[in-house]
């Protein structure tokens, strides 16, 4: 797999609740770089361009209007197999049954407000960091312990 990129958004609940720091530092413990990062209040247009595949299903009105209601932190993470490894401790869309000590287990407490999205797909991962972010704002960068988590 490799080095990878995904595309993560902190949502409206959790920037509101001011846990943002918390949340980045689990990905930056686990070895993984904030690649890019951008705060924005996500309108209509963006919301259905970023989730198109539900724009016709009955649970997206509700989803746009939340993902629309605040803040969002939307942000690049680069690392070894980052899509599946976010994905891992992001837990599952229903932090009822996310495995203990994921984000969703630790910070939601209901579907519908699941405090973070990230990218299901490196195909999925490239879509939705060219909606969010043009590439000479995504930064490559060593870091002092990159030959210790990949070996190189």
């Amino acid at each position: 797999m490799g080095c990878e990129r995904t595309f993560i958004m902190l949502k409206p609940d959790i920037v509101a609740r001011g846990r943002m720091g918390e949340v980045i530092s689990r990905f930056e413990r686990k070895g993984f770089k904030v690649a890019a990062a951008r705060m924005l209040w996500i309108k209509e247009e963006l919301a259905s361009r970023h989730y198109a595949e539900h724009v016709e299903k009955p649970f997206y009105p509700p989803l746009r209007d939340f993902i629309t209601s605040g803040p969002v932190l939307a942000m690049v993470i680069e690392g070894e197999e980052a899509v599946a490894q976010v994905r891992e401790m992001m837990g599952a869309t229903d932090p009822k049954k996310s495995p203990v000590g994921s984000i969703r287990k630790d910070f939601a407490v209901m579907m519908s407000r699941n405090v973070i999205h990230g990218s299901d797909s490196l195909e999925s991962a490239k879509r939705e960091i060219a909606l969010f972010f043009d590439e000479d704002q995504i930064f490559s960068y060593p870091r002092g312990d990159d030959p210790w988590l990949t070996g190189e």
